[in-house]
C-alpha cells in the first residue's frame, strides 16, 4: 500500500530557539569487542582491547573536559558492562552534571539478540545503574542504532525515550515512544573507526573534510529548524586531533543564542509535553515482502 505523507508544520522549539544541538557520547569502550567474541574461542590478541581501553583510560576524560570548557551538558549512553568494568564512570558523569542513558549491557546487536536477551540486558543494566549510582535512566539508545517492535514496546513499558532511529531529523513519536533521532552522517565511528589486524577496508578519514561536512549539516539543520544530534565515542574522538576538531565545531555551535544546546532527556521532555508529540506521531512499519508485490503475484 502506498502511503502519502503530508508535509507537517515546522517543529516547535522552546521560545527563542530555532534549533537544538545535542552532544552525545556512546561510551562503548570494550563492549562491542566482547560481544563479537561471545561465540568465539578465547583470543590471544591484545591490540583491539588496548585500543578500546584508551577510551575509559584517556579519551572519556578529554571529552568531559571539552564539555566543561564550553559549559555544555552532554548525554552519555553507557553499556552495562562498561559501567561494571569501570565503576568510576557513572558517578563522574553525574557529578559533572551530565545525563546518563542506557546502551544495552554487552552492546547486544538487535540482529543477533533474541527478544528475551534484549529484555534481560535492559533489566540488568537498569539494576546495575541503580545499584552503582542510585540512577534510574530515562533514555535508551540501541547498540548499532537498530530497533524491533519488541524493543520499542519494552522501552515504552519502562517509560523511556529512545534515541536510535532516523525517521525525522527532529524528535517524533513512534508507537507512543518519544524518539530523539540519530544520524549516521553525524557519527564519528563511520569516518574514524579503525581497529587494525587486517579487519579494516580503508584508513580513517582526515578530520578536515569531516568537520566541513558537520559544519554544513549543523548550519543547514539550524536553518531548517531541526536537531543536530552529534554522536562520538570515547575511544575514537578522545584522540588529540579529533578533540581539536570538536573544539572548532563547538566554537561555532555555542556562539548562536538561538541554538538550544542541551541533553537528549531535555529534548525528549520538551517533545512529550508539546503539540509536537501529536503533530509528529507515526506507527512503526516493517518492510513489505517483495514477493507479494511482484507482477502477477496472487
Amino acid at each position: 500500500m502506498t502511503v502519502i505523507e503530508p508535509r507537517p508544520a515546522p517543529y516547535a522549539w522552546p521560545e527563542g530557539k530555532r534549533s537544538a544541538f545535542c552532544f552525545t557520547v556512546d561510551v562503548d569502550a570494550e563492549s562491542p569487542y566482547l560481544w563479537s567474541l561471545k561465540d568465539a574461542p578465547p583470543s590471544r590478541l591484545l591490540g583491539q582491547m588496548e585500543q578500546r581501553l584508551f577510551g575509559p583510560r584517556v579519551g572519556i576524560w578529554r571529552l568531559l573536559d571539552l564539555l566543561d570548557q564550553y559549559d555544555i551538558r552532554g548525554t552519555f549512553f553507557v553499556p552495562g558492562v562498561v559501567a561494571e568494568n569501570h565503576p568510576n564512570l557513572l558517578p563522574e558523569f553525574l557529578t559533572r552534571g551530565h545525563e546518563v542513558g542506557l546502551h544495552g549491557y554487552f552492546h547486544e546487536l538487535a540482529s543477533q539478540a533474541s527478544d528475551a536477551e534484549f529484555t534481560a540486558a535492559l533489566d540488568a543494566a537498569l539494576e546495575l545503574f541503580q545499584r552503582q549510582a542510585c540512577l534510574t535512566p530515562v533514555g535508551f539508545r540501541s547498540p548499532a542504532w537498530e530497533m524491533t517492535p519488541h524493543m520499542i514496546a519494552e522501552v515504552k513499558r519502562r517509560g523511556l525515550y529512545d534515541s536510535s532511529l532516523m525517521g525525522f531529523d527532529h524528535p517524533y513519536t513512534i508507537d507512543g515512544v518519544t524518539e530523539v533521532p540519530v544520524q549516521w552522517a553525524l557519527d564519528d565511528a563511520v569516518y574514524f573507526k579503525f581497529v587494525g589486524g587486517g579487519a579494516d577496508h580503508w584508513p580513517p578519514s582526515a578530520p578536515g573534510p569531516i568537520l566541513d561536512g558537520w559544519m554544513d549539516e549543523f548550519e543547514t539543520l539550524h536553518r531548517f529548524g531541526s536537531l543536530t544530534m552529534l554522536t562520538v565515542h570515547d575511544w575514537i574522538s578522545g584522540r588529540a586531533h579529533r578533540i581539536r576538531m570538536l573544539e572548532r565545531l563547538l566554537d561555532r555551535v555555542t556562539t548562536d543564542p538561538t541554538v538550544w544546546v542541551t541533553t537528549v532527556a531535555e529534548v525528549a521532555a520538551h517533545h512529550a509535553a508539546s503539540a509536537n508529540a501529536e503533530t509528529y506521531a507515526v506507527k512503526s512499519r516493517l518492510p513489505d515482502a517483495i514477493a507479494s508485490r511482484r507482477h502477477g503475484a496472487s
